[in-house]
């Protein structure tokens, strides 16, 4: 019997997630006003943070099977950011508050720095809708 070898694996969606944030801020970044395509890619923020933060969880979940405790620690310790700022977006979108995104942004963005983007390589029906989707569930808090 052979091998399985996941093809989708945590830190491929992690990256993949960290790649859409990077070049979602750099397009939030060229608009000078929010509209709805702003809306929805602020959205989509939101949804991109949870899936890092999941697939967060289940490296360190794995990493403690092996016994690799200092590993989690200093690992989950690198993203613990993560779950208040999308519920602070989150915040932000379900009221409307969309002067205080810019510094929000703000705070995101060093966090990206070391994507480097050359070409756009996600499209605008990846983040399509992800407003509407988002008022359409209830509110999360904080996510731990």
């Amino acid at each position: 019997m052979s091998r399985v070898i996941h093809v989708d694996n945590p830190g491929k969606r992690r990256n993949q997630a960290r790649r859409s944030i990077a070049e979602i801020l750099r397009l939030l970044g060229r608009k000078a006003q929010i509209d709805d395509e702003a809306r929805d890619m602020a959205a989509m923020l939101v949804y991109l943070l949870r899936e890092i933060k999941a697939t967060v969880d289940e490296s360190a979940a794995a990493w403690e099977k092996r016994g690799y405790w200092m590993k989690v620690e200093r690992f989950v310790r690198d993203y613990e950011w993560i779950p208040e700022l999308a519920a602070n977006i989150d915040d932000v979108i379900r009221h409307g508050a969309w002067d205080l995104l810019p510094e929000l942004l703000a705070d995101l963005m060093p966090r990206f720095d070391d994507i480097h983007i050359k070409t756009m390589t996600r499209k605008p029906s990846d983040w399509r809708g992800a407003y509407r989707k988002l008022l359409a569930e209830p509110p999360v808090s904080v996510l731990r």
